[in-house]
């Protein structure tokens, strides 16, 4: 009868068999994925063909500056209108229009100013007023507007000067009414509660508030990002001084796990635990705290969606689900270290074991340094790429008219407008520039150029990512696989692993990014529709797109745990990318157990380390940012959103411990399939004698025999 361990190995092919000729990661290899190196190569050359196209077509200048109705850039240096930076309306109640929704502009006439009107002040008034009133009149009306030698029917007829100014204030570069509220609610602009517009109908400025929201669609979304900008100008070098103090104590970790594996290793999970137990305290405390304030107990449902997100933080509920949240995980790393107990410190000595290994290639710290300087490079790329495209469109002009008349909203070209068929059949139409587009095959195929550039992003990124990761496993298996350590380890491993994957398996390392830059192409297609169908009622088309969502989100990190583990084999053989994607599947599947036990325990010590950095760094500059650390209450900045430079120092936090313990997980993950390996290999007689260090030996309870030396 054939033994389960036979019937195991045919299922997931035959375990690696003695070759007293292997000595670590093979030097003579030959060229892998050959077709999928050519086509990665010409996509490259299309997506420099993209970024040229787009650097010619594009202009970011209409995202900068505001333009006006003639199609010109508002404060643009350079210009005339340099000194103008700001956009006035004409008759902002015009933008109330349901023709903003779909044209994006106020179909209202609208100009640069230099500055935004700062009195009540309407066109007859003006007319009847001093030389001051006229002066300051005639800076709103249209350039060449002879203010004083015209009336007001003939000023308004030709829709030359706006027919009132009202009391202003520049947002977003644009002049939006100063409204205020009186006790009772009502609300004003200046001392007004009502004005008489250019068509002399009583307007209240209540009407005035909501043409103001719909002036600008995304009015709200752009306040905050302003304010959230402004925060980033004032504490942009306190944030950078957290991130450097987090880099130093992931450094200072790393340093130690060198020296101190096993005393580092209880320490990270005791502090980790007294970390998240502290920020539970201090969220019940908080919500001790706010027990019987007034509005305390208001419900974030009922609060709605808020601007300012402080304001989440002065209700009880918000304080309790964080609490909530914590104990949750609190609870689980406690379940999981209690139940995992023995396995710890089996994962201690594996972690041993990638210390002795990094400390013998300290380069290899280093390393992660050129993988964020190839990631900034293709965000920078793919980021300036997208901004030239969304920018590359014409602009487009559109007839507007008080009267009926059969061209309106037809395009137009304002340099002929006057002398066309248009001005003449409807006198009082204008032609003004409403959004950028274009009828060119260019602009139609532009939405296609961005997803080009999206999918390329996504390529380059992850290819950049999987070189990394083949570079350190190559470097790492040299170690493991040198039989008398430090003495075998080749010189300059990771320069001479860097070598191999670029000239050998660019390919093989584009073919697994292509596989995942795929699926993570679809889910973001998947999020775009998920976005489009918030308002639909169909639960069906709903609970469908959630189901496709979830199964990809597993699906790619099952293909980045598959892709993983084939570059290290890859790393170590040189096979191709299907070759080695099978031979560490099968390698896995027969050792699933030892999988389970040791290589995740590992990761989870390691993210217990990161999560420990964030949490120290994080609760550091929640005190400081909230102006809670008396001795330097001073120093800290003065912030709308104290929330914004805090996430930003938790996700760098997260970002720099995550790049310090990726060499340390890498070398992991290359040590245990190596380890995997050398168990298959070899049975430690003189003939066959492991590669695997001491304390290994130790924990698997197996020794070499050391009656006969090994060449």
């Amino acid at each position: 009868m054939v033994s389960k361990e036979k019937q195991a190995d045919s299922k997931y092919g035959e375990s690696r068999k003695f070759d007293p000729n292997f000595k670590g990661p093979i030097r003579n290899r030959g060229c892998t994925d050959i077709l999928c190196c050519l086509l990665f190569i010409l996509f490259l050359f299309g997506y420099f063909a993209v970024g040229i196209l787009a650097w010619s077509q594009g202009d970011p200048r209409k995202v900068i500056y505001p333009t006006d109705s003639r199609g010109q850039f508002c404060g643009q240096a350079g210009t005339a209108l340099e000194k103008k930076p700001l956009l006035f309306y004409f008759n902002i109640l015009k933008c109330a229009s349901p023709l903003v929704l779909l044209e994006f502009q106020c179909p209202t006439p609208q100009i640069c100013v230099e500055k935004c009107p700062d009195r009540h002040l309407n066109l007859v008034k003006a007319k009847l007023g001093s030389k001051e009133d006229h002066e300051y009149y005639s800076r709103y009306c249209k350039e060449g507007t002879n203010f004083a030698a015209l009336s007001p029917p003939e000023i308004l007829r030709d829709g030359l000067c706006p027919g009132m100014l009202v009391p202003s204030k520049a947002f977003t570069r644009r002049c939006l009414p100063a409204l205020g509220k009186l006790s009772g609610g009502m609300v004003v602009v200046g001392n007004e509660t009502s004005f008489v517009d250019d068509n002399n109908n009583r307007v209240n400025a209540t009407d005035l508030l909501e043409a103001a929201k719909k002036s600008n669609i995304v009015l709200e979304a752009r306040q905050v990002a302003m304010r959230v900008f402004e925060d980033y100008t004032q504490s942009w070098h306190w944030i950078l001084l957290c991130l450097v103090i987090a880099m130093i104590i992931s450094l200072i970790f790393i340093v130690l796990l060198r020296f101190l594996a096993a005393p580092m290793v209880w320490v990270i999970i005791i502090l980790a635990i007294l970390v998240i137990g502290y920020g539970i305290l201090h969220c019940y405390m908080e919500y001790t705290a706010l027990k019987g304030e007034p509005g305390a107990d208001v419900t974030i449902r009922d609060l709605g969606l808020q601007t300012d997100f402080s304001v989440y933080l002065q209700i009880q509920q918000t304080w309790l689900a964080f609490m909530i949240i914590l104990a949750i995980v609190e609870f689980i790393i406690i379940l999981l270290l209690i139940f995992l107990r023995k396995r710890i410190l089996i994962a201690i000595t594996l972690i041993k074991e990638a210390s002795s290994a990094v400390g013998h290639i300290m380069s290899s710290m280093f390393y992660p340094l050129l993988t964020f300087a190839l990631l900034t490079v293709v965000i920078a790329y793919w980021a300036v790429t997208a901004v030239f495209l969304a920018t590359s469109n014409e602009q487009i002009y559109k007839v507007f008219n008080k009267t009926d008349c059969p061209f309106s909203m037809d395009t137009c070209d304002p340099k002929t407008f006057n002398t066309s068929n248009v001005s003449a059949q409807c006198p009082d139409a204008e032609c003004m520039f409403v959004f950028y587009g274009g009828e060119t095959l260019y602009h139609k195929y532009l939405i296609l150029l961005q997803f080009y550039n999206v999918f390329l992003f996504f390529w380059c990124a992850n290819f950049v990512t999987a070189l990394g990761q083949v570079t350190l496993s190559g470097a790492f298996a040299s170690y493991y696989w040198a039989f008398k350590k430090p003495d075998d380890i080749p010189a300059f491993p990771i320069f001479s692993s860097l070598g191999r994957a670029l000239r050998y398996h660019t390919g093989s390392l584009a073919f697994g990014s292509l596989i995942l830059s795929s699926v993570q192409v679809i889910r973001v297609l998947l999020e775009y529709l998920d976005q489009k169908l918030k308002g639909a009622q169909n639960k069906f088309a709903k609970f469908l797109l959630s189901c496709m969502r979830c199964c990809f989100w597993c699906l790619e990190k099952c293909i980045k745990f598959l892709n993983r583990n084939a570059y290290i084999m890859i790393a170590i053989y040189g096979k191709s990318f299907c070759t080695s994607a099978r031979n560490a599947f099968f390698l896995l599947m027969r050792n699933i157990v030892r999988v389970a036990v040791l290589d995740k325990v590992t990761d989870f010590l390691l993210f217990l380390g990161k999560l420990l950095i964030v949490g120290i760094v994080g609760i550091f500059s929640f005190f400081f940012f909230s102006g809670r650390i008396k001795v330097v209450e001073n120093a800290a900045p003065s912030l709308n959103y104290y929330w914004v430079p805090i996430l930003t120092v938790v996700v760098g936090s997260y970002l720099i411990a995550h790049g310090f313990f990726s060499v340390y997980a890498m070398c992991v993950d290359t040590l245990f399939l190596c380890f995997l390996e050398d168990l298959e290999r070899n049975d430690g007689s003189s003939e066959r004698p492991y590669f695997m260090s001491q304390n290994l030996l130790n924990v698997i309870k197996k020794s070499n025999d050391t009656s006969k030396s090994v060449d």
